[in-house]
């Protein structure tokens, strides 16, 4: 069965991979304004094309997979807790936890976490990704998948310490 939303988040990814190999790396100027309504239709933006194509290019991850994974829980937040109601707030960056704060021996999670609940509400500010390299550090150490993240935090809520309690868990099988 086809999901067409997925094939044209796919064919963005591409798109977005190729437009930054071939020189267009400012995001400002990011020439995919013809795409802009239907990530809307999503609950995304630009920076969600352009911040993981520039991480592939650059670093060689996110995959396109993680990308389609992330994405498909900000969309099924986007259009079933907020009503495809874009949220006006926004995450402001210097309010994150610093790098190195730690839970429980766990680094990076104090950080993580509020980037995740802002990803899935589409509040995250240009200047911050989810997945960046920290975070996919943060994911390596403790074999988490971002997506796998993402829906531990959708179903904990406001409930940090259930989000809390599961990485640690992971932590100690892994």
């Amino acid at each position: 069965m086809k999901n067409f939303h997925t094939e044209k988040l796919a064919e963005l990814w591409h798109k977005g991979v190729n437009l930054y190999k071939f020189g267009h790396q400012d995001p400002a100027v990011f020439p995919i304004t013809e795409d802009l309504p239907f990530l809307k239709s999503m609950g995304m933006n630009k920076m969600d094309v352009f911040d993981f194509a520039e991480d592939w290019v650059r670093e060689g991850e996110p995959d396109l997979a993680s990308f389609l994974l992330i994405h498909e829980h900000r969309r099924d937040y986007f259009w079933e807790v907020q009503n495809r109601i874009e949220s006006s707030v926004r995450l402001n960056s210097s309010s994150l936890p610093a790098k190195d704060a730690e839970i429980g021996g766990v680094r990076w999670l104090p950080r993580i976490i509020p980037k995740a609940k802002a990803k899935l509400r589409g509040e995250l500010p240009t200047e911050t990704m989810f997945c960046c390299g920290g975070d996919r550090y943060f994911f390596q150490q403790n074999k988490i998948h971002p997506s796998e993240f993402l829906g531990v935090v959708r179903r904990a809520g406001e409930d940090d310490q259930k989000i809390i309690d599961w990485v640690l868990s992971r932590a100690k099988a892994n």
